[in-house]
């Protein structure tokens, strides 16, 4: 099975840092990876994506236009089956708050922990492999 996880961020250098980070797996084909740089490109991506395919998105909060916060709500109506992990360099607990209530399965402060990134995609891989 194709599966792919959409990383969202305005900043270019995000979307390098991934893929040097995940350059294993991705060679591998274990997962694909695909970057949007705003709110409305994400909603494009999710919205192309099939059922099966989009199995995880990291997003970040702060963007100009649409924020992270408020594409958040219009992901879950969309997809309520592909959890989203948000990403901010101000992780107070009020964010925190606004952030799981929103309907994220957690979120995650700048600089990115790229270990727990990756226990979150293995986690995500086996649930959508099923029992071996």
């Amino acid at each position: 099975m194709n599966v792919l996880i959409l990383v969202v961020d305005d900043e270019p250098d995000v979307t390098e840092l991934f893929r040097q980070q995940f350059r294993r797996e991705l060679r591998a084909g274990r997962f694909a990876m695909e970057f949007a740089h705003s709110a409305p490109e994400a909603l494009a991506c999710v919205n192309a994506s099939n059922g099966e395919s989009l199995i995880l998105m990291f997003s970040d909060i702060n963007m100009p236009g649409m924020t992270g916060l408020e594409l958040l709500p219009l992901v879950r109506a969309a997809r309520p089956d592909v959890p989203v992990i948000m990403i901010t360099a101000y992780g107070d607990a009020e964010t925190r708050e606004k952030v799981l209530a929103g309907g994220a399965v957690d979120l995650i402060t700048k600089p990115i922990d790229f270990d727990l990134l990756r226990t979150e995609i293995e986690s995500r891989l086996a649930s959508v492999a099923g029992p071996a």
